[in-house]
């Protein structure tokens, strides 16, 4: 149960922000389906009827957290960018650390509820459009990255989308092993072997 105490004063948007955490904590142990009301009450160190005053259903939070992990994801994302500078490989390389480095700012909380708001999406619709759009979003930015360094490197362009698209559907690959089989990856991989895959890809793009 979380430490904080039942009857501590707190106002609406850190209340929704406890109930938000705590589904964040049990989904990316139980799964969603398994992660009731009582259950996340439990974990906010709430009583389960205070949850209902914030939220009506499950699912509005379940909303608020997938907007909560994206927030997350592009804040992360512009503080790596902002410490690698201005070339465009170090940039890319940037991308692949923000979403799949170890480090303080990693939390494998969200990666394993990240699978499960992925399996929600497929019988969601109101989740499913939340996760195309982050999805969309996040290959967008490694296409743009990904354009770049080819330019600067003096390489066509053609296939910046489709390595794009290797890169993004790698790192959600790994999300899914790390949480779905735990323990069989080796620690610390993803990152390093992310950083080589995507020097391969662009090394083969022939010169301009």
């Amino acid at each position: 149960m979380s430490s904080r105490a039942v009857g501590r004063p707190s106002n609406t948007a850190e209340r929704r922000e406890e109930i938000v955490d705590a589904l964040l904590s049990v989904m990316s142990r139980t799964g969603y389906e398994q992660a009731t009301i009582a259950l996340i009450a439990r974990e906010a160190g709430l009583a389960p009827g205070l949850l209902h005053y914030h939220f009506q259903t499950k699912q509005e939070i379940l909303i608020a957290l997938v907007e909560r992990i994206v927030a997350r994801r592009d804040r992360r994302l512009a503080a790596r960018l902002s410490a690698a500078g201005g070339d465009p490989r170090d940039q890319l390389l940037a991308f692949v650390d923000a979403h799949v480095a170890l480090g303080d700012d990693a939390d494998p909380r969200t990666v394993a509820a990240w699978v499960v708001v992925g399996a929600e999406a497929v019988r969601q619709p109101e989740v499913r459009a939340l996760y195309t759009e982050a999805i969309a979003s996040s290959l967008a930015r490694a296409r743009a990255l990904v354009a770049a360094c080819l330019r600067q490197e003096g390489r066509s362009t053609r296939n910046a989308g489709r390595i794009a698209a290797a890169i993004v559907s790698a790192i959600e690959g790994a999300f899914l092993v790390h949480a779905s089989a735990p323990g069989t990856l080796p620690d610390g991989y993803a990152a390093p072997t992310l950083r080589r895959m995507v020097a391969g890809l662009l090394e083969r793009e022939v010169e301009t």
